[in-house]
C-alpha cells in the first residue's frame, strides 16, 4: 500500500513538473477568469503571487495560515488539517507525506505541488530592510497595444469641431503601459505604474505630464510588531467583502469549495484600474494573536457635475469608474470629486479561529445627488457614509463556519452573510452560503458573494458539492437560488431566479484532460414588448453547454479544443442560440527560448444576448476574456521570446472577421468594415 501511494505521488509530481511555469500559471488564471464573464479583468496581484511561489515554493514546514490562504488553492479545512498535522507529528520529511492528510484529495495536491516544497530549513519570517534591498530584484515592463483599423472617433476634424463635440477623441488609438518595480520576496515592493488609454492624449493637452494615469507604491511586510506598511497606492481587504474590499473578488466558479474569501489585509497596488484602489497610507500592527489595521486615503475620482450652487460648491450626479479621458465631457469629469476613506480593522487569529471588527468612513468633498427613479430611490445620496462590521471564521474538525455582518450607518441598513465548508472525507466536500443584503445597504468598496454586481438588494442561498469518484474522475456542481426584494435596473418589480452548474472532469493520465459543463441561469427581467405603461416581467432562461479537451501530444506540443453552445429563451424575443468552436496549439520547447500559442475560433450567435466569453492567452499581466457574438471567425498568434534569461518579449497579433457585418461597433468606436485587428507588444527586463 505504501509503495502504491509513493508511486501515485511520484507520478503526479512528474506530471506537474513536466509542465512549464507559464503553462501551469496560465491554467490557474484561465480557470478563474472564465468564470467572471467580463472583458475588463485584472488579476495582476494573483499572477504576481503565483509567479513568486513557483520560483520560490512555499515551505510547508514553516508556512503560516495567512501564506497558505493567499494561494487561493486550499480551503481553511485543508489548511487547518496541515497545521494540526504539523503540530501533532512535527515537520514533514518528504513532499509525499501530504498524501496522508485527511482532507487533501489528489486534485488539490496536483494543483498545489508546483507552488510548495518541504524543507528542514526555516524561512526567515522577519526580514530586515538592508537584506531586502541587497537581495531584491528589479523588473521593468513596457507595453504597446493598438487596434489597426480606423475608428470613427479618431477621424481628423477641425479644432473647432473637436472643441465642441464629444464624438471625437483627442488622442490616438494606442495604449501605452509602463511599470518599474523593485521587490524582495513578498516582503518588500517599491514601484511606479503608468498607462495611457486609447483616445487619450500623451504629453499634450489634458495630459501634459505624459501618461493619463500614474500609480506609485512602497510596501513592506515582515516585522513582528509592525507587520506591514503601505505608502502611496494600495488595496485593503476585510472579512467577506461586505463592508470593505478593494479590487477583484471571486464568487461562483467551477471550484465549488473555493467560495469563501480569504482577506489579505494590505496589498501593494500595481494595476491600472483607475478607481478601485486607495491612495494614502496603511499600517498593520501585531501583538501575539491580535492585529490592528489602520488606513487612510484621499484621491480624486471622476464625476459628473449636475448643478453649481456657488463657485466653491456644486452637486455631483454620477461617479464614473471607467478611467477614460478621451472627449471633452470625459476630460471635464476627470477627478472632479474628492474622495476620503478612513478605516480600522481589529482582528484575532489563531490556528482554528479568527474574528474581526471593522469601521470604515467614506466621504466626498461635494454632495452626491442623483436623479430619483423607482429602482434607485434607496441608493446613496449625500456627502458621507460609514460602515461597521464583524466577521468570523471557525474551523471545527472538518467544518469551517464563516460569515460577516455589516451595518451602513447612513441608511441604518444591514448586510449579512453566513456559510459553512465541510469535507466528509477526501472524496466529498460541500459548501453552503446564505446571504441577505438590504435594499438600502450602502458602502462603495464592497464585493460580497452575490448574483448581482453590488452587495445590496439581494437574498439567496448557495450550495455546492464536489465529488472525487476516483483518482481520475471528479464532479463539481452547485445550485444558487436568489431573489431581489426591490426593483433593479431593467426589472420594474421584485424578481427572483436561480442558477445551476454541473461539471464532470476526467483525467486518466498526464496527457489528457476532459471536462464537460452545463449551466442554467434563470432571471426575471422587463419584457421587451412593453407599451410604455405597465411593464410585465418575463423569465430569461440561459443555458450553456461546454465540452473542453486538453491533450499533450509530446513534451513540446499541447492541443486544447473547446465547443460551447448557448441558448437564451424569453417570451418577448423567442429562443436564440449561439455556438463557438476554438482550437489552440501550444508550443513550449524545453531547449529553445521561444513559446508559441495559436488559436483559431469559429462563432455564430443570433444576437449580443447569446454572446460567449472565452479566455485568450496574452502577454504577462494582460488579461483578455472577450465576448464572441454575431457570425465570424477569430485567430491570433502569441510568441514569447526569453532573451538570455534577462528579458522577455511578447508579440501577439489577432484578427476577427465578421461574415454578417459591414461595420463593427457603434458611435465613436465604430469600424467601417467587417474586420478588427489587434496588436500587443510587451518587453520585460529583469535585473
Amino acid at each position: 500500500m505504501t509503495r502504491a501511494i509513493l508511486f501515485v505521488c511520484f507520478f503526479m509530481s512528474f506530471t506537474v513538473f513536466g509542465q512549464g511555469k507559464n503553462d501551469i500559471i496560465q491554467q490557474r488564471i484561465e480557470f478563474i477568469s472564465e468564470q467572471l464573464e467580463t472583458e475588463e479583468i485584472d488579476l495582476t496581484n494573483l499572477v504576481e503571487l503565483l509567479n513568486y511561489c513557483f520560483d520560490h515554493p512555499l515551505n510547508l514546514n514553516s508556512a503560516t495560515k495567512e501564506e497558505l490562504q493567499e494561494l487561493l488553492l486550499l480551503t481553511d479545512v485543508q489548511i487547518n488539517d496541515l497545521l494540526l498535522h504539523r503540530k501533532l507529528f512535527g515537520k514533514f520529511i518528504s513532499i509525499y507525506e501530504i498524501q496522508v492528510l485527511k482532507f487533501w484529495d489528489m486534485e488539490t495536491i496536483y494543483r498545489l505541488l508546483p507552488f510548495v516544497r518541504v524543507d528542514d530549513k526555516l524561512d526567515q519570517l522577519h526580514v530586515g530592510v538592508k537584506e531586502a534591498l541587497k537581495q531584491g530584484k528589479f523588473e521593468a515592463f513596457f507595453r504597446y497595444q493598438s487596434t489597426l483599423e480606423s475608428k470613427s472617433g479618431y477621424e481628423k476634424v477641425p479644432d473647432s469641431v473637436l472643441a465642441n463635440s464629444n464624438s471625437y477623441y483627442y488622442g490616438n488609438d494606442d495604449r501605452y503601459y509602463s511599470r518599474l518595480r523593485f521587490s524582495y520576496r513578498t516582503n518588500l515592493s517599491v514601484g511606479i505604474t503608468a498607462e495611457k488609454d486609447p483616445g487619450e492624449q500623451f504629453f499634450r493637452g489634458a495630459q501634459k505630464n505624459g501618461f493619463d494615469f500614474y500609480s506609485a507604491h512602497a510596501f513592506y511586510k515582515g516585522g513582528k510588531y509592525l507587520k506591514a506598511i503601505a505608502l502611496g497606492d494600495y488595496q485593503i481587504q476585510i472579512g467577506q467583502g461586505l463592508n470593505f474590499w478593494s479590487g477583484y473578488a471571486f464568487g461562483k466558479t467551477a471550484d465549488v469549495t473555493n467560495v469563501k474569501k480569504s482577506a489579505n489585509p494590505i496589498r501593494p497596488y500595481t494595476s491600472v484600474d483607475e478607481s478601485r484602489f486607495l491612495r494614502g497610507a496603511a499600517v498593520e500592527f501585531g501583538l501575539g494573536d491580535f492585529s490592528l489595521l489602520t488606513f487612510g486615503s484621499m484621491k480624486g475620482v471622476d464625476a459628473s457635475i449636475a448643478d453649481t450652487i456657488s463657485d466653491a460648491e456644486f452637486v455631483i450626479s454620477s461617479i464614473n469608474l471607467n478611467g477614460l479621458h478621451r472627449t471633452n465631457s470625459e476630460i471635464e469629469k476627470k477627478r472632479a470629486l474628492g474622495e476620503r476613506v478612513l478605516g480600522g480593522n481589529l482582528r484575532y487569529t489563531s490556528r482554528a479561529f479568527q474574528m474581526g471588527i471593522a469601521a470604515v468612513y467614506q466621504g466626498y468633498t461635494q454632495a452626491f445627488i442623483r436623479d430619483t427613479l423607482p429602482y434607485n430611490q434607496f441608493d446613496f445620496r449625500g456627502k458621507s457614509t460609514m460602515g461597521l462590521s464583524a466577521d468570523y471564521s471557525w474551523v471545527v474538525k472538518n467544518f469551517n463556519f464563516f460569515g460577516e455582518v455589516s451595518n451602513s450607518l447612513h441608511s441604518k441598513a444591514f448586510a449579512q452573510l453566513h456559510g459553512v465548508l465541510f469535507s466528509l472525507d477526501k472524496r466529498a466536500s460541500m459548501s453552503i452560503i446564505y446571504r441577505n443584503y438590504s435594499r438600502a445597504y450602502q458602502t462603495f468598496y464592497n464585493a460580497g458573494f452575490a448574483e448581482g454586481s453590488t452587495t445590496k438588494n439581494e437574498k439567496g442561498i448557495y450550495s455546492g458539492l464536489k465529488l472525487n469518484l476516483s483518482r481520475f474522475f471528479t464532479i463539481n456542481g452547485y445550485a444558487d437560488v436568489f431573489s431581489f426584494p426591490w426593483l433593479k435596473f431593467q426589472a420594474d418589480a421584485p424578481t427572483k431566479g436561480h442558477e445551476l452548474m454541473i461539471q464532470p472532469s476526467y483525467r486518466p493520465n498526464r496527457e489528457l484532460m476532459v471536462y464537460a459543463r452545463f449551466r442554467e441561469q434563470v432571471k426575471e427581467k422587463n419584457s421587451r414588448n412593453s407599451d410604455g405603461t405597465i411593464t410585465e416581467l418575463e423569465d430569461v432562461k440561459q443555458r450553456n453547454y461546454r465540452l473542453n479537451l486538453s491533450y499533450k501530444i509530446s513534451e513540446n506540443f499541447r492541443l486544447k479544443s473547446r465547443v460551447e453552445y448557448v441558448t437564451v429563451d424569453r417570451l418577448s424575443v423567442g429562443k436564440e442560440d449561439g455556438f463557438i468552436m476554438t482550437q489552440d496549439v501550444l508550443y513550449n520547447p524545453k531547449s529553445f527560448p521561444v513559446d508559441i500559442s495559436l488559436r483559431y475560433a469559429l462563432f455564430h450567435t443570433d444576437s449580443y444576448d447569446t454572446r460567449i466569453y472565452t479566455y485568450e492567452n496574452n502577454a504577462l499581466y494582460v488579461f483578455s476574456s472577450p465576448s464572441y457574438y454575431y457570425q465570424g471567425s477569430r485567430a491570433y498568434a502569441l510568441v514569447r521570446w526569453n532573451i538570455l534569461r534577462k528579458a522577455d518579449l511578447w508579440v501577439r497579433y489577432g484578427v476577427s472577421l465578421f461574415s454578417n457585418r459591414s461595420s463593427i461597433g457603434s458611435g465613436a468606436e465604430e469600424i467601417n468594415g467587417p474586420s478588427k485587428t489587434d496588436l500587443t507588444v510587451q518587453l520585460r527586463i529583469k535585473l
